[in-house]
């Protein structure tokens, strides 16, 4: 009896000492431990998670939707808690538009535990995958940019990367604009992890929309025209621009060959260039109006004066010819940007000497950005005076020598049509509706020489012009042709092969209020820009003038 009093006072000894033990133990967590505890019992209980910014929408200047951002989930996993991987990967493979073997590699994966299966699955289907109860799968919340009209000006626009950023074109340029604020949203979960509360404590703000100057009716005639010199001349490339000379505005924009908005990665990277700021190239004859301007501007000529001369020109050590070597004679200044005679240009240019030529191209702005609101925009180059040798004032004056981008030139122009103010284009017209400010510009020319010149490029598509079979029927069109030789990069000399053919001009010639630039760099069949891009000025401009009402004279 003894021995069991004694066992019996053991086990109560023993439970008491359980129980203080226990105490001991609540304590020192309720004490100790109470601050991480409830840190660890919040962290389990209430979630914090990122709520994407919808990104801005990009319209063209009638509101049509060229770039979107649509609802979109990543879809995410922790591998080991996929309990039979096989089954998952045979159920999601469909979903998520993925080969079944290669969603079971990365849901059997054992070192890693998170594993994106699919970035910016559209909503309809991550809300499929969700559906399916599969645990250990993640959906976060994001969105898709997406672009309705596919190729159209897709370089222009651009493209977004999976992490929301803009990559390139105006997607990049404006992407602070576009990309607005992720917002910060609290879930409060159950024991069962179920949510039971949402709080917004940082709300997501939308980015913000974009309006351009662009119109997807020119925009679209502009492809197609481009798409058929693709077809015909089979060029490296092609670039056409659409402006109002008036204001600047960017009507249209277009790059050959042409690139899958949706899907970028399937061009090469040579046709996602935008290649109206981003190419350089010699101009050639497009050049010879701005030599003529810096005479007229010093009053050395004037659209009567004559010269005589003959097929060539001796320049230092060269020997310039005109184009095919024709017979010179006794022009005038009319004819001879008409009839774009290097010779007769060379002859101006000396008149207006070395000096004098370099202040005039610096002041009509080569050499430097024009500064359109677009990425990756180039100079171009030009020769300092200081580094001109004897043969300079041969090549320069006739635009070969110098290098410019298609905007550049179309800006150039612009200033001749308007009368004589050079401003930057601009291609975004409201930001939110707030129009954006329109650039001041600054004189380069008189208003007298302006018009002297609209009145003597008439001339081009006059008979005997370089582009004489280009007509609008009760339309009087300005402009100039240009072919030049591009620089071989395996001699360093001009090539024998390679062309850059080029045209510009405006509408109506003397009132202007639409102008072109068409560029094709290394046409095959045909070289010269007459009969490759100033046809192709004309199509554009016939369907372009009446479609925005512009009265035929």
């Amino acid at each position: 009896m003894a021995l069991i009093q004694k066992r019996i006072g053991l086990l109560f000894l023993g439970f008491v000492a359980l129980i203080a033990v226990a105490g001991l133990k609540a304590g020192w967590m309720g004490t100790v431990r109470a601050a991480s505890l409830k840190r660890a019992a919040v962290t389990q209980q209430v979630e914090r998670i990122t709520v994407p910014a919808r990104r801005g929408t990009i319209v063209d200047h009638k509101g049509v939707e060229l770039a979107v951002s649509e609802p979109a989930d990543d879809i995410a996993a922790t591998p080991y808690l996929v309990k039979d991987p096989a089954r998952a990967a045979q159920r999601l493979a469909p979903l998520l538009g993925d080969v079944e073997t290669d969603v079971l590699k990365k849901l059997v994966r054992r070192d890693t535990g998170f594993v994106y299966l699919a970035r910016q699955l559209p909503a309809d289907r991550a809300a499929q995958v969700s559906k399916l109860g599969i645990a250990g799968l993640q959906l976060i919340p994001t969105s898709k940019r997406s672009y309705p009209r596919g190729w159209l000006a897709s370089q222009v626009l651009g493209g977004v990367g999976v992490d929301g950023h803009g990559l390139a074109g105006l997607e990049y340029a404006d992407d602070r604009l576009l990309r607005g604020r992720d917002g910060v949203r609290q879930l409060t979960k159950d024991a069962l992890q179920q949510p039971i509360g949402v709080r917004d404590i940082v709300p997501a703000e939308s980015g913000r929309t974009l309006r351009l100057t662009l119109d997807a009716s020119i925009q679209s005639k502009v492809e197609a025209v481009l798409g058929t010199v693709g077809e015909v001349y089979r060029p490296k490339g092609a670039t056409a621009i659409v402006m109002d000379p008036r204001t600047g505005k960017i009507l249209a924009l277009a790059n050959w060959p042409r690139v899958d908005a949706n899907d970028p990665g399937g061009a090469p990277a040579y046709a996602r260039q935008n290649r109206a700021v981003g190419f350089d190239y010699e101009p050639g004859s497009t050049f010879k109006p701005f030599t003529v301007a810096g005479a007229l501007m010093d009053h050395l000529v004037t659209p009567d004066t004559t010269f005589s001369f003959g097929s060539q020109i001796q320049v230092a050590d060269r020997v310039i010819h005109n184009n095919n070597n024709e017979a010179g004679g006794t022009m005038s200044v009319s004819q001879i940007l008409a009839q774009s005679s290097n010779v007769g240009t060379i002859m101006i240019g000396r008149r207006l000497g070395a000096q004098r030529f370099a202040s005039w191209v610096d002041r009509f702005g080569f050499g430097k950005p024009t500064g359109v609101d677009l990425p990756g925009e180039e100079r171009g180059q030009v020769l300092p005076l200081s580094k001109y040798s004897g043969s300079s004032m041969g090549n320069l004056p006739i635009g070969q020598g110098i290098s410019v981008t298609p905007m550049q030139m179309a800006g150039e122009y612009a200033a001749i049509a308007n009368g004589g103010t050079l401003r930057s284009a601009r291609i975004v017209d409201a930001v939110d509706g707030e129009p954006t400010r329109q650039p001041a510009g600054r004189r380069i020319m008189t208003p007298g020489v302006a018009a002297q010149l609209r009145s003597m490029l008439e001339g081009v598509f006059a008979p005997g012009g370089t582009a004489s079979e280009v007509s609008i029927p009760g339309y009087e069109l300005a402009g100039k042709t240009g072919t030049a030789n591009k620089i071989d990069p395996k001699t360093g000399l001009y090539s024998k092969s390679a062309y850059v053919a080029s045209f510009v001009g405006f509408a109506p010639a003397q009132h202007p209020k639409l102008l072109c630039a068409v560029m094709v760099d290394e046409p095959q069949g045909a070289i010269y820009g007459g009969v490759v891009a100033a046809p192709a000025f004309g199509q554009i401009m016939a369907f372009a003038l009446p479609y925005l009402g512009i009265a035929p004279h």
